[in-house]
């Protein structure tokens, strides 16, 4: 989606917001005893409370409001009775439709007690993240964006799963431009266009560069099950920078 007024850039905060708020309190609901479907009970919830409705449900018709991953699980964990237990390594991804407008974000929460490798590994990831939206700018080059996240990668001894990438949102979950790569990617020529929106959201992990699905059709995981977090915002790219939209406050 290109942003081509004043009033779907506001649309499009305000679904941020909301998927913002509602993956901080699952967050904050996180501990040990609880079931990662009490835990997607409660982000429907604060999803249908504002209004909006479940984007991988809707779109997909996937078995949950939100996608709740528990490790060695990076991404599309169905929602069920597993209960949390201390030391568990949890990705949770919140996207919803409001008033017409896709949003999309997703944080990974290591459960105390905490080894330091993850404490690492979580930090991070949020850094990693934040390395690819500080090469946004309308104008730039989508490759930018990969080249510097696996710089950081590199440099800090981590690897990155390479066939889970980021993509375009706001009309729909998944559009155009899509497979967005959060690693070096030299045969990408795409540009950044002004109003443009998208997701970033590397998976960074302790060794792992593939995930493959499991049987129930949608849980990925890392063939040796290796530690990997995922962070993801959605934003717009205009001449200044990111317009990062999936902020809680």
């Amino acid at each position: 989606m290109t942003i081509g007024s004043e009033d779907e850039l506001e649309k499009l905060k305000a679904a941020g917001r909301v998927v913002a708020r509602t993956l901080t309190a699952m967050g904050q609901a996180l501990e040990p005893g609880i079931t990662t479907r009490e835990l997607d009970d409660l982000g429907r919830q604060l999803l249908e409370e504002a209004g909006a409705r479940s984007a991988p449900e809707l779109t997909y018709n996937f078995p949950g409001a939100t996608c709740i991953s528990v490790g060695p699980d990076v991404a599309h964990g169905i929602p069920g009775d597993r209960r949390i237990e201390a030391g568990d390594l949890v990705n949770i991804d919140v996207s919803a439709e409001l008033d017409g407008f896709f949003a999309d974000t997703g944080a990974s929460f290591a459960v105390p007690p905490t080894a330091p490798r993850i404490e690492r590994l979580c930090r991070d990831g949020r850094r990693a993240l934040w390395s690819g939206i500080r090469q946004v700018r309308a104008g730039g080059e989508l490759a930018a964006i990969g080249k510097s996240i696996e710089s950081f990668a590199r440099k800090n001894g981590y690897s990155l799963v390479r066939n889970l990438a980021s993509h375009g949102v706001g009309a729909s979950l998944h559009e155009e431009p899509t497979e967005i790569a959060t690693w070096e990617d030299r045969s990408e020529r795409r540009r950044i266009t002004d109003g443009l929106v998208f997701t970033i959201e590397p998976f960074l992990s302790l060794g792992a560069d593939w995930v493959e699905e499991l049987d129930d059709g949608w849980t990925l995981r890392p063939p040796a099950r290796q530690p990997t977090v995922q962070y993801e915002h959605t934003l717009v790219a205009t001449p200044r920078g990111a317009v990062v939209v999936t902020l809680a406050d």
